[in-house]
């Protein structure tokens, strides 16, 4: 099956230098706004395109040293821990964030602290992004002060930010006329796995330049998956994340329910952890404040993935549930309850909160 693309900004693509290349392709496919693109038809013209820029990029396990410079953009909960892996595994590695705090930390460690995105990309031949959203991966990449205004040719560029599909074809459009790679890769673990380099990356890009992104992945993840072409890592992040803010407000109504007729928490959570009603949510990430330490509902739900974050992904895979057709009636009332959340001010909290909205209506 092909998972198929809204491509709604072929308008500004077609007025964008730095993605010349997208306007005769699109034209020669007959897409206009509104249109749709497979990722399939994607990917066979950018491996066509870029064929001679990924000569450059080594596709064995040994084609970079080990302590080479790599560029790290993006240091938030999840970003910080997986720069700090990447200079535990002997990389040498440049970065940069909008927070000085969260760089100085990155640069105590042995990090090189950056000005700009750009000048990460002046440097380096491999940059990791991390970043809140399609916005911001925009921005960073393609902004005035972005990686692409300084890229060397062969560059390989890996987003691990959740996104849109779309904008991550629309990047490595972008990359392609500035002879570079450019691969999505989301992660799914959390925190802890962030922490703890066992984060599983969904990548997407050519089969021939997996082996080289998964060698840098490695340094910061347990498995390392390839989907298929650019924006096929965004799917399999958005359908697992639609998966996870159900399967979190179902664990979240259960211990609810269970509470209010008596139970113990903890036994109910023992109870649900080896029983058919076992999911995540229950036995890595319970919801139910003082089951479980090292989680946020146990830290007043401070840190972790944000609710806010959580209605975002919702939100991405809602837009796709419509480009596609695909009926999704629980991932709809999922992103609807996680709107609410954010809208009366839990946004900041973890998105296991919704155990604490849902316990304190009746």
């Amino acid at each position: 099956m092909i998972y198929l693309l809204n491509f709604d900004n072929v308008d500004r693509l077609t007025e964008c230098k730095a993605c010349a290349g997208a306007t005769k392709f699109l034209s020669a496919h007959g897409l206009t706004k509104g249109k749709m693109l497979s990722i399939r038809a994607f990917s066979s013209h950018i491996a066509r395109s870029q064929a001679h820029a990924w000569r450059s990029i080594a596709t064995t396990s040994g084609s970079h040293a080990t302590n080479s410079k790599v560029g790290f953009i993006g240091l938030g909960n999840m970003g910080g821990p997986m720069a700090e892996n990447l200079i535990n595994k002997g990389h040498g590695v440049s970065v940069f964030d909008v927070s000085e705090e969260a760089a100085g930390r990155l640069g105590s460690l042995g990090a090189q602290v950056c000005s700009s995105p750009a000048a990460v990309a002046e440097g380096c031949d491999r940059i990791v992004s991390m970043l809140p959203n399609s916005r911001h991966v925009q921005d960073v990449y393609a902004g005035a002060n972005g990686i692409l205004s300084t890229v060397q040719p062969g560059t390989l560029m890996i987003d691990s930010s959740t996104i849109d599909p779309a904008v991550s074809q629309e990047m490595a459009l972008a990359a392609d006329a500035k002879s570079a790679v450019y691969m999505d890769a989301p992660v799914s673990g959390g925190v802890n796995a962030a922490r703890g380099g066992t984060l599983t990356f969904m990548v997407g890009g050519p089969d021939g330049k997996f082996a080289a992104a998964r060698q840098l992945l490695e340094c910061m993840g347990q498995n390392i998956v390839h989907c298929g072409a650019v924006g096929s890592g965004q799917a399999a992040k958005i359908c697992n994340n639609m998966m996870l803010a159900v399967s979190m407000i179902g664990a979240a109504e259960t211990m609810n329910l269970g509470t209010r007729l008596g139970l113990d928490p903890k036994l109910l959570a023992k109870i649900l952890a080896t029983s058919t009603g076992r999911c995540w949510a229950i036995d890595s990430y319970n919801p139910v404040p003082g089951i479980m330490e090292n989680v946020p509902s146990s830290n007043d739900y401070k840190g972790g993935f944000g609710t806010a974050l959580m209605c975002k992904d919702l939100g991405l895979a809602q837009a796709s549930a419509t480009a596609s057709e695909a009926c999704t009636p629980l991932g709809s009332a999922a992103h609807q309850i996680y709107r609410l959340l954010v809208n009366q001010g839990h946004g900041h909290l973890d998105f296991s909160a919704v155990y604490k909205y849902i316990s304190e209506h009746r």
